[in-house]
C-alpha cells in the first residue's frame, strides 16, 4: 500500500518548475554581470523578468494554498517537521519583498545600479537556497506524509495558477525539459490545450528573445 501511494505522487511538475526557475536565475546573473548591457533597462522592459515573476508567484501561491496546509494537517504533533514547513513558508514571505524592491529600483530612473545588483544577488541567493531546502526537506515529506488525493489537489491548484497565463507559462515550463518530462506535463491537458501549446504557444515562445529589452509587451 505504501508503494502504491508513493507511485501515485509524481513530483515531475515540482522538479520541472525548480529547473525552470534555476534556468532563469542563470539568465538574471548573466544580465546583471554583463559589462555591455544596462541591467535596469533589460529587466524593466524584457519579457523574461515578467515571466519569471508570473511563474514564481503561481508556484509559491499554489504551495501556500494547497501543499503546506495539507502537510501541516498530516504532520500534526511532529514538531521537527512542522518547524521545517514554517521555515519554508517564511522563505516564501522573505522572497516577495525582494522582488518588490527590484521592481521599485527598475521603476526609478535614479536608482543606483549597485543597489539593483545587490537586490538581484539577494533574490538569486534566497531563491536558490529555498529551492534546495524544499527539495531536501519538503519533497521527502510529501512522499512520506501526503496522500495521493492531497497531492492531486495541489496539482489541480498548481495547474489552475499556471492556466491563468498558460500561453506564456506552459512553454516557459517546458523550455529545456527532456522528452519524458514534456510528455508527463502535457499528458493531463485537454486535447485542444495540448494542440494549442505545441502548434501555437511553443513556436511563439521560441521565437521570443525573452531576455532582450523591449520584449515585455
Amino acid at each position: 500500500m505504501q508503494s502504491d501511494r508513493r507511485d501515485a505522487i509524481d513530483l515531475t511538475v515540482v522538479w520541472a518548475t525548480h529547473d525552470a526557475l534555476r534556468r532563469e536565475l542563470a539568465h538574471l546573473d548573466r544580465i546583471t554581470t554583463s559589462a555591455d548591457r544596462d541591467p535596469q533597462r533589460v529587466l524593466a522592459t524584457s519579457a523574461g523578468w515578467r515571466m519569471f515573476k508570473q511563474a514564481l508567484h503561481a508556484h509559491h501561491t499554489a504551495e501556500d494554498d494547497a501543499l503546506w496546509p495539507a502537510l501541516r494537517r498530516n504532520l500534526a504533533g511532529r514538531p521537527k517537521e512542522l518547524a521545517l514547513l514554517a521555515a519554508l513558508e517564511a522563505e516564501h514571505v522573505a522572497i516577495r519583498p525582494v522582488i518588490e524592491a527590484v521592481d521599485a529600483a527598475l521603476a526609478d530612473p535614479q536608482a543606483d545600479p549597485l543597489r539593483l545588483g545587490a537586490l538581484t544577488d539577494a533574490l538569486a541567493t534566497g531563491l536558490a537556497g529555498h529551492l534546495e531546502h524544499e527539495e531536501n526537506g519538503a519533497l521527502p515529506l510529501v512522499q512520506r506524509a501526503l496522500t495521493s488525493e492531497q497531492w492531486g489537489r495541489f496539482g489541480h491548484v498548481h495547474a489552475q495558477r499556471i492556466a491563468r497565463d498558460a500561453p506564456v507559462l506552459l512553454p516557459w515550463l517546458l523550455d529545456g525539459a527532456d522528452e519524458a518530462t514534456v510528455a508527463k506535463l502535457l499528458a493531463p491537458l485537454p486535447p485542444a490545450t495540448r494542440a494549442a501549446c505545441t502548434d501555437e504557444w511553443l513556436p511563439a515562445y521560441l521565437a521570443l528573445d525573452r531576455w532582450s529589452p523591449g520584449t515585455a509587451n
